[in-house]
């Protein structure tokens, strides 16, 4: 049945057709085809589908359909009252749902903003301050602003959590339930997840009205159109085996997730260092960073992205045709969110995930997730002589390499050491004496002795 739907037999204005045309959007994805009539009918809604299926759409236009008759193109900010609020997890992921809003209500006098933390909140409150109708946020920094009065939340009307579980995950718990205790109880509840756990269930309960259940496909379910891999390989030998990959790939665009800051910062150095254009994004980057960084892969001129989960997420990149997890995650959810980074709306992927030992569990959990088996491959790593050499020296345990490193530095010490030459002075040559060191302490301290004292210490005066 979804097949035939078209945009504009749901129900939407001309002005915001007319932006799904500009867009080249004719034909709604199954998600946007069952939400959008849904959440134009006025109840909560509980949505979950793939990552990459089109739910920002999903929940924007009927949020804008029904605010359109409330827009008005007045300039005082009483006549923009923030009417929607859109939480999500990341700072990633808030610009590129404020970017679709603003795409989708460019024919429209609604005005939406994006606030999120990492940069200086004295440069957002200016355009909050001029009155906007949708305002997407990160719950940080919509509670700073809460507490500097500089937004308003009481007349909103519909409240939309996009990656609902990812917020769970991230803690932002205690954030929710503040927000939400701030807005109108009679308002509109929008939940779109890629994952329904207890947790999200737990949550719906909690804010949600007799929601409608909408579930295009399978809960925590990959892409068909991802091809995935696994590599077995040792920890010390993953940097080798990436390079390698990197090397003899022709994808002009690669997507690597690490577990940590610190590796994903020291990873993209290693690339740099071997001649791949790489750089890294993760929470220790400051906004400006990771826009740079964002902006150089999107242009091609980074080839390689090095990523925490932190932009698992928040990603939205055209035709993105590798993911590599080069640690594979220990929440067996978060894989499901990487590898939806490739192979969105409906073009052909690549996910590839290097496993230790150590990691071996981590795929076992993954797989009962996924309900599938990932093929095994192996491959050869080729090293470069310097390469074997430091392996081979760092397959040694470390008490063998300490005792060859000593052994060699008191060799070369041996070999360094000049001869001792016999001095020309026999004095010189004497042993140390103490005696004579004793009696010239001794008048040195008599010297000491036969020195005036000034008066004020009273040496002086004890004198006469």
């Amino acid at each position: 049945m979804t097949e035939t739907v078209k945009f504009d037999s749901l129900g939407l204005a001309p002005e915001l057709l007319k932006a799904l045309t500009d867009s080249g959007y004719t034909t709604p994805t199954p998600i946007q085809a069952q939400a959008i009539p849904l959440a134009l009918a006025g109840g909560d809604l509980m949505a979950g589908a793939q990552t990459g299926t089109g739910k920002t759409a999903a929940f924007a236009l009927p949020l804008l359909q029904k605010l359109l008759p409330l827009a008005n193109h007045g300039t005082s900010p009483a006549k923009h009252p923030v009417r929607a609020l859109i939480l999500t997890p990341t700072r990633e992921l808030a610009i590129q749902v404020e970017e679709s809003v603003k795409a989708y209500a460019k024919h429209t006098p609604l005005r939406s903003l994006v606030v999120f933390g990492g940069v200086d909140i004295r440069t957002q409150t200016p355009h909050l301050k001029t009155g906007v109708e949708v305002l997407v946020a990160t719950p940080g920094r919509l509670l700073d602003h809460i507490e500097q009065k500089t937004v308003q939340l009481n007349q909103v009307q519909i409240l939309v959590l996009d990656e609902a579980d990812r917020m769970l995950d991230m803690g932002f718990m205690p954030d929710l339930k503040r927000i939400l205790a701030l807005l109108p109880k009679q308002r509109q509840n929008l939940m779109f997840s890629a994952t329904f756990s207890n947790d999200i269930k737990k949550l719906a309960d909690d804010f949600l009205t007799k929601p409608q259940l909408i579930e295009v496909a399978r809960s925590n379910a990959t892409n068909d159109n991802v091809t995935q891999k696994v590599y077995p390989v040792a920890q010390s030998d993953k940097e080798a085996l990436l390079i390698q990959l990197l090397k003899n790939s022709d994808s002009k665009q690669v997507l690597i997730f690490t577990k940590t800051k610190i590796t994903a910062s020291r990873l993209s150095r290693s690339l740099e260092r071997v001649g791949i254009a790489a750089d890294a994004i993760h929470g220790d980057k400051t906004q400006q960073e990771r826009i740079k960084a964002l902006d150089a892969f999107k242009a091609g001129t980074a080839t390689v992205l090095v990523a925490t989960d932190v932009a698992a997420r928040g990603l939205d990149i055209d035709q993105l045709p590798m993911v590599i997890n080069y640690e594979i995650p220990s929440a067996p959810e978060d894989y499901v969110h990487r590898i939806g980074r490739t192979g969105r709306a409906g073009a052909l992927g690549v996910a590839i995930s290097f496993v230790s030992p150590e990691e071996d569990k981590y795929l076992v959990e993954i797989e009962k997730l996924i309900k599938r088996q990932i093929s095994k491959e192996t491959i050869e790593i080729v090293r470069s002589s310097a390469s074997t050499r430091s392996h081979s020296n760092a397959s040694k345990p470390s008490y063998a390499r300490t005792a060859s490193a000593s052994a060699h530095q008191e060799t070369t010490a041996t070999k360094r050491m000049p001869a001792k030459k016999k001095s020309s002075d026999p004095w010189f040559d004497k042993p140390y004496e103490a005696v004579i060191a004793q009696q010239q302490v001794t008048d040195t301290l008599r010297a000491i002795r036969k020195v005036p004292v000034a008066a004020l210490l009273g040496g002086l005066l004890a004198s006469k």
